[in-house]
């Protein structure tokens, strides 16, 4: 889940992405988010003036924008393949962790504390969610299926491939994510052959 980094900003949030994937958004300060990015407190501060909150944000939005760039790339073969790739990605971030990784942006969503309004993160977590299922059903929908079946297929995709790397990391085994895939594999076909 990590693409290239080159200048130290994004490098931090690179490294705040892959920390909150680790350890979530509660574990973590600012000072060992630099420490994990190999940067000096003083930059990531420089950088992010509100915070952990501001890096939280930049590094949910990240990692959904990484996720995003390979539904767009695979997508265009069409839903099975955009499938497939949405669950080899998360196959090999939980196995290639050992099972200690999963995705930052559920790890923010999951630690939301804050009476009324939803923190920034949150909402970020959020729209990167609603992106991944538009992308998904705009897939679906241009192969014929019907926009409403389309909507409600991308949200299962979503939830049931966060809910199955929840599983994998909890039994340190891939069989949960391999179950949904064969599932999900079958529905997506099925409904892009009978569109």
């Amino acid at each position: 889940m990590s693409g290239q980094t080159p200048d130290p900003r994004q490098r931090i949030v690179a490294g705040a992405a892959d920390m909150m994937r680790r350890r979530g958004l509660a574990a973590m300060s600012v000072r060992d988010l630099a420490r994990h990015a190999h940067a000096p407190l003083g930059s990531t501060y420089h950088y992010f003036p509100g915070g952990k909150e501001q890096l939280a944000t930049e590094a949910v939005q990240f990692a959904g924008d990484v996720v995003a760039r390979i539904l767009r790339r695979e997508l265009a073969a069409g839903p099975v393949a955009g499938l497939r790739a949405f669950l080899a990605l998360w196959r090999d971030v939980v196995t290639g962790s050992d099972f200690r990784a999963g995705c930052p942006v559920l790890a923010v969503s999951v630690e939301d504390d804050a009476a009324g309004d939803p923190a920034p993160p949150v909402v970020a977590a959020a729209e990167v969610f609603a992106t991944w299922r538009s992308l998904l059903a705009e897939s679906l929908r241009a192969h014929g299926v019907e926009p409403r079946d389309a909507g409600q297929l991308a949200t299962l995709v979503v939830a049931a491939v966060e809910g199955a790397v929840v599983l994998c990391r909890a039994t340190r085994d891939a069989g949960p994510l391999d179950d949904v895939a064969a599932q999900l594999d079958t529905l997506v076909g099925t409904a892009v052959r009978g569109a």
